[in-house]
């Protein structure tokens, strides 16, 4: 995806990138292809390819929820920074985490949010489950984006949403994970309120987009056994 055509292909996603977002994608395109050699953050490092599978891919979650209402939003397992560091450059007056395992990864991301004077965003070392646990009903919006199966990221994600707020989970084949997590949806009191399948421009890859909704509070004890979840009848 050529610059024109990733201009082009955020203007349909009612997005107009500014010159300074343009140049910040760029620093940080130059630093992901730079530390990629010390360490591994991607198999793709092409700039076509970077622009289209990773930062316009991590746009298009805008296609089932206006970010200009969220405050505070979570990235979870966010590897090189997709979508969280994405969409900060993008919308820069949200509040944004980034939640990651490897320490070298946050390293990075350390790096980024210096290079390109990020504000109201930090990266943080944890695992999921550790994270979860002490920040309960903290965020107005989760992400996660090719992490971990459904039911799993349904766990995580819904103890630390606000009631009424949402997680998006980014998958490319879905059908069955959808179908595992219908059981994990009931015990934890949240709901797929929308879907958006599409096709990535150009390569013709298939993208899932799920929207789920934190429906009330719960009380469960955290974290649960999934596996369990998942045979439990209901």
């Amino acid at each position: 995806m050529k610059i024109d055509e990733f201009i082009e292909s955020l203007r349909k996603l009612n997005i107009d990138i500014t010159s300074r977002q343009l140049e910040q994608l760029e620093e940080y395109y130059n630093l992901l292809v730079e530390w990629n050699e010390k360490i591994n953050l991607t198999r793709i490092t092409l700039k076509d390819d970077v622009y289209l599978k990773h930062f316009y891919d991590s746009a298009t979650i805008v296609k089932v929820i206006d970010l200009n209402k969220i405050d505070n939003f979570c990235d979870f397992g966010t590897g090189a920074g997709f979508p969280g560091i994405v969409i900060k450059i993008l919308f820069p007056s949200l509040n944004v985490t980034l939640v990651d395992s490897l320490n070298k990864r946050i390293n990075f991301l350390n790096i980024v949010i210096e290079k390109l004077k990020l504000e109201k965003i930090v990266a943080i070392h944890s695992r999921i489950e550790d994270f979860a646990r002490t920040h309960r009903e903290k965020f107005d919006l989760v992400t996660a984006r090719a992490v971990a199966s459904l039911p799993v990221l349904l766990e995580y994600a819904t103890g630390i949403i606000k009631k009424d707020k949402y997680f998006i989970a980014m998958k490319a084949s879905i059908d069955e994970e959808l179908e595992q997590s219908i059981n994990a949806q009931k015990i934890l009191k949240i709901k797929l309120i929308d879907k958006n399948s599409f096709l990535l421009p150009k390569e013709n890859s298939v993208r899932n987009i799920l929207l789920f909704q934190k429906q009330e509070r719960t009380n469960l004890k955290y974290p649960r056994n999934l596996s369990e979840i998942k045979k439990k009848p209901l």
